[in-house]
């Protein structure tokens, strides 16, 4: 016998329906297993090019920053890096990378333990592969996904960490 709810889902800014949607889940012995439509919802959570990270790198246009992305020669290949001053930039999703006291830092209600493991996982490789970008000489900056709702402070941290070094970059007045 198998058990049929439906719930509404409505839209968020990363990775969800567009639409407000009727999603139908029956209640099997599958369950237990990945379903599909859970595992398309999540292949489309992009890894590279995602909105805070296009957010990130217009901000450091905007600071004359020369920056290369994606550098699979460092351990964790940073989202962003700055060979001059040797900065390796992270741009984590909160969710995925658990971003502590964020409320995006959710944990799903389903597989509990499959979950809980996945991000014990991350976030013990995230530590992982920034201490051997330490190790390396490489300066890190790790970049939540919440802090890019707020443009004028993401623009002056990185101004700060980026700008005091490099007097060459154009530096931003501190509001």
């Amino acid at each position: 016998m198998s058990i049929i709810s439906k719930r509404t889902r409505k839209s968020t800014s990363f990775g969800a329906p567009s639409k407000q949607s009727t999603i139908s889940h029956r209640k099997t012995k599958s369950d237990d297993l990945v379903d599909p439509r859970r595992s398309a919802l999540m292949a489309r959570v992009r890894q590279r090019n995602s909105a805070p990270e296009l957010e990130v790198r217009r901000i450091l246009r905007g600071l004359n920053v020369s920056f290369g992305l994606h550098r699979k020669s460092l351990p964790g290949t940073p989202d962003i890096t700055v060979p001059k001053l040797r900065y390796a930039i992270f741009i984590h999703g909160c969710f995925w990378h658990r971003h502590e006291n964020c409320s995006k830092a959710t944990t799903p209600k389903t597989r509990v333990a499959f979950w809980q493991s996945k991000f014990e996982r991350n976030v013990a490789r995230d530590a992982r592969n920034i201490a051997s970008l330490r190790k390396l000489g490489w300066k890190v900056i790790v970049i939540w996904e919440c802090e890019c709702r707020s443009m004028d402070k993401l623009t002056r941290r990185l101004a700060r960490c980026l700008c005091s070094v490099d007097s060459s970059a154009r530096k931003i007045p501190m509001r």
